[in-house]
């Protein structure tokens, strides 16, 4: 499984991607992207199996990623934030977790992928 980790706090990406390979060990993460523009960019030229995407990131939020470029990759939201839930379900989503990400509630939502 491919994935692409799109987190603006550093630790935060660690600890997403410590998760996941736990779960996973043969999981391979592409990149870990901080901004809205560095993801257009790299989804403009690469995919994933998957995306991990925070909703607030350096630059605003994650959805107006796509409103640049169509993302037909399955997404998994983390986030501090719940009143975003209605419009990630409007997009590619197979789940929105809330963080601190929990490994059980990870593993259901790959599971689930």
């Amino acid at each position: 499984m491919n994935i692409l980790i799109i987190e603006d706090e550093s630790l935060a990406a660690e600890r997403l991607e410590k998760i996941i390979r736990e779960i996973d060990p043969s999981a391979k993460v592409l990149a870990k992207l901080g901004s809205v523009k560095d993801s257009v960019q790299w989804l403009m030229h690469q995919t994933a199996d998957i995306i991990f995407l925070d909703i607030q990131l350096s630059d605003g939020l994650s959805f107006n990623i796509f409103d640049h470029i169509a993302v037909s990759t399955p997404v998994i939201f983390t986030t501090a934030y719940d009143q975003y839930a209605i419009k990630a379900f409007q997009l590619n989503s197979v789940a929105y977790l809330l963080k601190p990400i929990r490994k059980k509630e990870l593993e259901e939502s790959l599971k689930k992928y």
